[in-house]
C-alpha cells in the first residue's frame, strides 16, 4: 500500500509490521508524532501504549516489557535520551532487546527544537556507563524510517541488545511517499524471557555481577557478540562513487544534500561520489576504505561540530586527507555552500548559487 506519510509516523508503522505491540514514552519535539501515532495505532492491533511520567520511567518500562520477551520501543530527542542513558546501559548489560528512536534536536542542554545530528557520540559511542555498544541505524528518507525500524527490531533480537534508530528532525517531520507491504513477522523464540510462570521465574534478568571475575566473563561475552555484529551487520550506500577523486560522507538529511553536491560537482568536471553509512554502529569501515582507496580528498559533512568525522578519520588512518564541514543550531548545509566550500579547498574557482 502506497501512502503519503510523515517520517515520525512511518517509524510506528514500521514497528507494527515488525510485530511491536508495546510502546512506552514521553512526548518531546521533534519526536512527539511518534508517541501520537503509537497512541492511535497500538490499541488498534491489541497493543499497549502508555505515556510515562518521564523518560526515566519510560525506559524502565521498556526494560520490564523486554524482560517478558515482548518487542517493545520508545522514542525521544536529545534531552530525553540523556535521561534514558542509565536505563539503556541496564538493557545492554542485561542483554535485553528493544528499539529506541532518537529524533535529534539542537543542543547541548535544551538547545532548541530544530534538527541536528549532535547525538552521534551519545548513542554510537555508548552514552551510558560500562562496556557496551548500541546497534545504530540512520534513515535518510521516510521509507527508510519504516524499513530501518523493522531492521532494528530484527537486529535487537538477533543480538539481544538495544538497537537505536538515529534520525534528525528533518527526516522525522518531512512527508514523502511510503510503500508498506504486509508481511508476517516471525519473531524468535525467547526461552530466556520471564513469562509469569513458575518455570520462568528463574529467568528474572539483572545486570549485576558482584564477583569481579563473573562480571569480566559477562563483559567478554558481550564483546564477542559485538565483534560478530561488526563483521556481518554493517550497511552502506554508494552514489556515483565508482573511483571518485572526491568522496563525500554523510548520513541522514545531509546525505540527501550531498547527492545534489555530487551532481553539481560532476557538472564542473570533478569526479565526486557519496558514501552514506546506513549503520552508524557497526560502522562500515571496510566499505569506506574501499570507496576512498583512490580519492584525493574525503569531505565529511554533518549537522554538528564534527562527530562521525572521528570514525571516518580512524577508518582511513591517514591514507587520504579527511576534512570536515558542519552546521549547527538547526541549520542544514545547503548544496551551494558545500560546493563553494569544496571548490575552495580544492583550489578551484566556480560560480555557485547564481
Amino acid at each position: 500500500m502506497r501512502q503519503l506519510c510523515k517520517g515520525n509516523v512511518a517509524i510506528v508503522k514500521g514497528a507494527l509490521l515488525a510485530g511491536c505491540r508495546s510502546y512506552y514514552g514521553y512526548p518531546i519535539t521533534p519526536a512527539s508524532e511518534i508517541a501520537e501515532a503509537a497512541a492511535e495505532y497500538m490499541p488498534q492491533v491489541g497493543g499497549t501504549f502508555l505515556q510515562a511520567e518521564s523518560e526515566v520511567a519510560a525506559i524502565n518500562m521498556v526494560y520490564g516489557a523486554a524482560s517478558a520477551g515482548l518487542r517493545v520501543m520508545t522514542a525521544s530527542s536529545g534531552p530525553g535520551i540523556s535521561l534514558m542513558q542509565e536505563g539503556i546501559s541496564y538493557l545492554a548489560g542485561s542483554e535485553l532487546p528493544c528499539v529506541i528512536v532518537d529524533v535529534v534536536r539542537g543542543g547541548p542542554g535544551l538547545g532548541n527544537i530544530a534538527p541536528e545530528q549532535s547525538d552521534y557520540f551519545a548513542l554510537v559511542k555508548g552514552g551510558g556507563h560500562g562496556n557496551y555498544k548500541n546497534i545504530v541505524v540512520a534513515p535518510a528518507s521516510v521509507q527508510e524510517m519504516a524499513d530501518l525500524t523493522r531492521l532494528a527490531f530484527e537486529l535487537a533480537d538477533r543480538y539481544r541488545n538495544p538497537a537505536v534508530v538515529l534520525t534528525d528532525g528533518f527526516i522525522g517531520q518531512m512527508m514523502e511517499p511510503l510503500e508498506l507491504q504486509a508481511v508476517e513477522s516471525v519473531q524468535p523464540e525467547k526461552p530466556w524471557a520471564v513469562k509469569g510462570t513458575r518455570e520462568t521465574r528463574k529467568n528474572l534478568i539483572a545486570s549485576i555481577y558482584l564477583e569481579p571475575d563473573e562480571l569480566e566473563a559477562h563483559v567478554r561475552k558481550l564483546e564477542e557478540k559485538y565483534k560478530k555484529a561488526a563483521e556481518v551487520e554493517s550497511r552502506h550506500e554508494l552514489y556515483r562513487a565508482e573511483d571518485p577523486e572526491v568522496l563525500l560522507v554523510g548520513y541522514g538529511i545531509t546525505s540527501r544534500v550531498l547527492r545534489s553536491v555530487v551532481d553539481m560537482m560532476r557538472k564542473e568536471g570533478v569526479r565526486a561520489g557519496l558514501f552514506r553509512p546506513i549503520t552508524l554502529w557497526p560502522f562500515p569501515a571496510e566499505a569506506l576504505r574501499h570507496a576512498a582507496r583512490r580519492a584525493q580528498m574525503v569531505l565529511v559533512v554533518e549537522m554538528s561540530t564534527g562527530q562521525m568525522v572521528e570514525d571516518v578519520r580512524l577508518t582511513l588512518d591517514g591514507r587520504v586527507d579527511v576534512e570536515f564541514y558542519g552546521r549547527t543550531g538547526g541549520n542544514v548545509p545547503m548544496a551551494d555552500e558545500v560546493c563553494k566550500e569544496l571548490t575552495e579547498r580544492m583550489g578551484m574557482t566556480a560560480e555557485w548559487g547564481v
